[in-house]
């Protein structure tokens, strides 16, 4: 696959995370929805969020109770950074993050892609104190 063929914007299909017994978890839900997009120019930007996720009580971004802050960012994962594309793998560096300790990490990304689907996978990834492996399905953007 040619780095051409990751660039561009893909849509959620799921994330879900396996333990080594198979079991799977959906840590923002089973409709959870968010984008992935690589840009020409070596940078991705990755949302992720849970369908139904709590309102604040006031449109203000910064208005929020700690209670209405804390169902925020757990239901919601962001990050970006320029990101290099190795053959089977992607390496994505990150410089902003809703997990500030992700700042300053590099992300590795198993890459499968078939047609316009996409599937980025980690071993050995950490997610509510349990080491999984993590899948996330996406399809192109728009189709």
């Amino acid at each position: 696959m040619s780095e051409l063929t990751l660039v561009g914007t893909w849509s959620l299909i799921a994330w879900f995370n396996q333990d080594e017994d198979g079991r799977r978890v959906y840590p923002l839900g089973e409709d959870a929805t968010g984008y992935i997009s690589y840009s020409q120019d070596g940078f991705v930007f990755v949302h992720m969020m849970a369908s139904n996720r709590m309102q604040y009580a006031t449109n203000d971004p910064f208005g929020g109770t700690v209670q209405e802050d804390t169902a925020a960012i757990k239901s919601q994962i962001t990050y970006a950074g320029p990101y290099e594309y190795k053959q089977d793998h992607v390496i994505h560096r990150v410089t902003q993050a809703s997990c500030p300790n992700w700042v300053g990490t590099e992300q590795i990304r198993q890459v499968e892609m078939s047609g316009d689907r996409l599937r980025l996978s980690a071993a050995n990834a950490v997610f509510q104190g349990q080491t999984v492996t993590a899948y996330v399905d996406w399809c192109r953007a728009g189709i």
